[in-house]
């Protein structure tokens, strides 16, 4: 199970249309637009990518498009230097300059770090927070980058007299979508995450055996799937589709029974076989002449006990082994139709 990686990024400058200058001599009307269509053609790779990413199960075809990407956010710093500045003025051409190249930095030079932190993540939840926190670090440090370029371009247009006209288009609205989908997307994903991961270490713990460290995962397992239920209780659904949710939910009720009830069985029988060995441990000590009745009274009720215990054991085990398959496959398949229904296609 592994979350798959859709850094986000909001580049929305360049939605707008510019209206007719004012002043008929002036050509600041052309030098913004020129501005925005080198924006909008590395927006357009961007999203391309985003939607490979979401929609392709192809890491190469993936990869590929993230190149494509990278390509276009060079083009299209090459175009804004390459352009001079405007009458003297360089605070838009510096301004969306300055965009660009930090754009380039996190798809070029930060990437291998996000994705070596997609590994990392793995590994505890503690970890995978912190991944997620980059991403969103990240995706504030565009955020922050965007309002910027979109106050330069307001002071520029309204020093030279050009009238903005605020309008949708399909790129901004399919951008938005994807950012609204990834925040709702990662909440519900860290509720089945942290769970998910303290399951494992609770399954470790009973492959080996170890009581004290079973009951210690046992009850933080429990105190998590108590927790995002709550969280998902007042959650609502993402565009009416409740499906994520209901997976997680899912997932952390059995979690939690887990956890309540079944676990217990486990440690259980742990006990009691310790309690067997001692017993048979006795038994053997003694030669047949000093073996009692009720010594072989006591250790034949042992043996019938153990026996029961073994049982209810393994089928308490196959039933923990088939539930875990059962609420990890649907969160998965639920996941995945998830992010293929609301990640708008753009190619």
């Amino acid at each position: 199970m592994k979350k798959l990686l859709l850094l986000l990024v909001m580049i929305s400058f360049g939605a707008i249309k510019i209206a007719k200058a004012q002043d008929p001599q002036s050509d600041a009307g052309s030098y913004m637009t020129a501005i925005s269509t080198a924006e909008t053609d590395m927006n357009k790779a961007y999203m391309a990518y985003i939607s490979a990413a979401a929609h392709s199960s192809r890491k190469r075809k993936i990869e590929k498009m993230r190149s494509i990407a990278v390509d276009n956010i060079v083009i299209c710093q090459n175009t804004i230097t390459n352009l001079p500045a405007y009458k003297g003025d360089n605070s838009l051409r510096q301004s969306s300059l300055t965009f660009v190249q930090l754009c380039y930095k996190i798809f070029n030079d930060d990437y291998t770090h996000i994705v070596n932190m997609d590994d990392i993540a793995e590994r505890s939840y503690d970890e995978m927070q912190a991944y997620l926190l980059l991403e969103q670090a990240t995706n504030d440090s565009l955020e922050v980058g965007n309002k910027r370029i979109a106050k330069a371009e307001k002071d520029f247009a309204a020093k030279y007299g050009v009238t903005l006209v605020s309008q949708e288009t399909e790129l901004g609205e399919k951008m938005e979508a994807t950012g609204r989908e990834t925040k709702y997307h990662d909440k519900v994903y860290l509720l089945f995450y942290k769970c998910n991961w303290e399951d494992n270490q609770l399954t470790e713990a009973v492959n080996q055996k170890n009581v004290t460290k079973i009951e210690q995962d046992r009850s933080a397992l429990d105190k998590y799937a108590i927790e995002g239920l709550k969280v998902l209780d007042t959650l609502k659904a993402f565009d009416n589709d409740g499906s994520l949710a209901n997976a997680c939910q899912q997932a952390l009720t059995f979690y939690k029974t887990e956890a309540e009830t079944q676990v217990a069985v486990l440690t259980d029988y742990f006990l009691k076989q310790e309690n067997f060995n001692k017993l048979k441990a006795a038994m053997d000590a003694k030669s047949a002449d000093q073996r009692t009745q009720q010594d072989v009274d006591t250790y034949n009720k042992g043996v019938s006990d153990i026996n029961t215990a073994v049982n209810t054991y393994n089928q308490t085990n196959q039933d923990l082994n088939n539930g875990r398959n059962d609420v990890i496959n649907t969160w998965n398949a639920t996941e995945k139709q998830f992010l293929d229904t609301h990640t708008p296609y753009y190619k």
